[in-house]
């Protein structure tokens, strides 16, 4: 299990807010959207992982610090 502290934690989701849209730099799973595919944030569990509901219908997970998002509407 991925151990992440409660500051950090809260950062994560400071930065990336329940609703705000987000595109897909990088990620490294079979099943990953392609690249530039844009999704919105329902939540961010307790591990930091950013649950994300992509504009191609998937919900595949963010990990944070390894895939990489960039946040559109600012």
């Amino acid at each position: 299990m991925n151990c992440i502290s409660k500051n950090k934690l809260e950062l994560i989701r400071q930065k990336y807010p329940k609703g705000c849209v987000v595109e897909l730099i990088e990620m490294e799973d079979v099943q990953a959207p392609k690249k530039g595919t844009q999704g919105k944030v329902m939540y961010i569990d307790d591990i930091g992982t950013i649950q994300i509901q992509w504009e191609n219908g998937s919900s595949l997970g963010v990990i944070y610090g390894l895939d990489r998002i960039e946040r559109v509407n600012l």
